[in-house]
């Protein structure tokens, strides 16, 4: 089984028991969340596109863990002017385990 899911505002292409990495979802460790803005379903027998979501479609998956990714480096610089500057981020992402589809 495969659905194309949309997650804060970005689309994944998930199967069950697969991990993926989204923006910071604002749920404990351990917790079950649900989805249902499941835009597109294939099983076995066919495919379901939603208009524009699955009506009765869902996502279930478990928060596994809340992490930081790779910092990004932001550098700015002006030539000859003297004028330089140095700014970086680290993004939040939650790690999403898919239980099941459906």
């Amino acid at each position: 089984m495969m659905a194309i899911v949309d997650i804060k505002g970005q689309q994944f292409k998930i199967r069950e028991n697969q991990s993926l990495y989204v923006h910071r979802v604002e749920a404990a460790e351990g917790e079950q969340i649900e989805f249902d803005t499941v835009l597109l379903l294939e099983n076995g027998s066919g495919v379901q596109i939603g208009k524009p979501y699955v009506s009765g479609a869902r996502v279930r998956a478990q928060v596994v863990s809340h992490v930081q990714g790779d910092k990004v480096l932001v550098f700015k610089k002006k030539r000859r002017k003297g004028y330089q500057k140095m700014n970086g981020h680290r993004q939040q992402f939650t790690k999403l385990s898919i239980q099941s589809i459906g």
